[in-house]
């Protein structure tokens, strides 16, 4: 074989090997974009009445993103550098035994992820523990923490709850190992079922709920509540429902926010739910260009009163960066909220456990990493 038929060759399988992985990379991506709605879940999606000329819609009109801003944010985001200035203090969770029947306990992994312990039941929030919030593994808004305990080390769950379908509250390699590692219902607004089904989640282990409706497992009554938020993995936009959502025990009950901005809705909820022992609450992500969706801190102190809520815990901060603010700043407003508001407040560590009952008091950690 002369050398330039030899490079040939090897060109040529460079160029196999590359389309090769190319098109595993495509597929991959399709894979994350999960799946539309279809059968019966596109009938149940048509018959809500959030969903409206082929989308679903908050109650009161909401921008996803003022016009004419989106050049600028991206501008803003390429050139901005919001990272913490030095490693964030990660725990790692003691073995924990069999929680007792009358507990209530908040673990905080990171970003929206979250474990709640109530009365002897485990709900598992949001879990997103791959490296990346991105349909792709090499690209998009990347850990700023290490997870504070792998998917396999997590307690036996009694559920999975998701908010949405944005990347960094619904992640496909995620699901797939808790499908592998657990046994325990996937709990989902409408339409999210799909995207599971895709991914390997069994029929029998999906449960999909529009807004005010309720299912009980293990004792536990979850329901999906409102939120001002919107939905999507791709080009189409809001086939799927968002949610906030009030876990109730026999005695103990939580409110978890979702991702939403600040609306009048909050005070119906806690009418109709409240009062509760904890709430955890969107602080971070925020910004004048998309202020209808997300929540600053001081907006998440007043939807915490709002539904009437005992201890606040702050999440969607730290882990990942999503928007033009500080990294620290989220938890420095919150803080000065809290105490300005009267509001009993916890800033967890990623993978520590908070005791609802005799909260940490706040030591400011974020505040001191170098």
């Amino acid at each position: 074989m002369t050398k330039r038929s030899a490079l040939r060759g090897a060109a040529a399988v460079a160029a196999l090997i590359g389309a090769g992985a190319m098109a595993f990379t495509a597929k991959g991506v399709m894979g994350a974009l999960g799946a539309a709605p279809a059968g019966e879940r596109a009938d149940r999606v048509r018959r809500s009445p959030q969903y409206q000329g082929g989308a679903f819609l908050n109650r009161i009109p909401t921008e996803t993103l003022v016009q004419g801003q989106g050049l600028r944010m991206t501008r803003e985001w390429l050139l901005g550098r919001r990272r913490p200035p030095g490693p964030v203090p990660v725990v790692a969770p003691a073995p924990v035994a069999e929680p007792g029947p009358d507990g209530l306990y908040v673990t905080w992994y990171g970003h929206s992820s979250a474990l709640v312990e109530i009365e002897g039941r485990r709900v598992l929030i949001d879990p997103v523990w791959s490296e990346r919030c991105s349909p792709v593994p090499l690209a998009g808004p990347r850990r700023l923490h290490p997870n504070p305990v792998p998917l396999a080390g997590l307690p036996r769950l009694d559920a999975v709850v998701i908010s949405h379908d944005h990347y960094d509250h619904l992640d496909a390699p995620t699901v797939r190992e808790l499908v592998r590692v657990q046994s325990a219902p996937f709990v989902v607004p409408l339409g999210v079922g799909a995207h599971l089904e895709r991914w390997g989640v069994p029929a029998d282990r999906i449960v999909e709920l529009d807004w005010d409706e309720s299912v009980t497992i293990a004792g536990v009554r979850l329901t999906a509540t409102e939120a001002r938020h919107y939905s999507g993995r791709g080009p189409a936009q809001n086939n799927t429902l968002w949610a906030s959502w009030v876990l109730a025990g026999p005695n103990r009950r939580v409110f978890y926010s979702g991702d939403s901005g600040y609306f009048p809705g909050y005070a119906a909820i806690g009418r109709a739910h409240g009062p509760f022992d904890v709430t955890l609450m969107q602080i971070g992500a925020y910004g004048e260009n998309w202020a209808d969706i997300h929540m600053t801190p001081w907006e998440a102190v007043a939807a915490h009163q709002d539904v009437r809520g005992g201890l606040l815990v702050p999440l969607h901060w730290a882990t990942f960066d999503l928007a033009l603010h500080d990294w620290a700043e989220p938890a420095d407003l919150v803080l000065r909220a809290a105490k300005e508001g009267g509001v009993p407040l916890a800033v967890p560590r990623p993978g520590e456990r908070v005791d609802v009952d005799t909260p940490p008091e706040v030591d400011g950690w974020w505040q001191h990493l170098a």
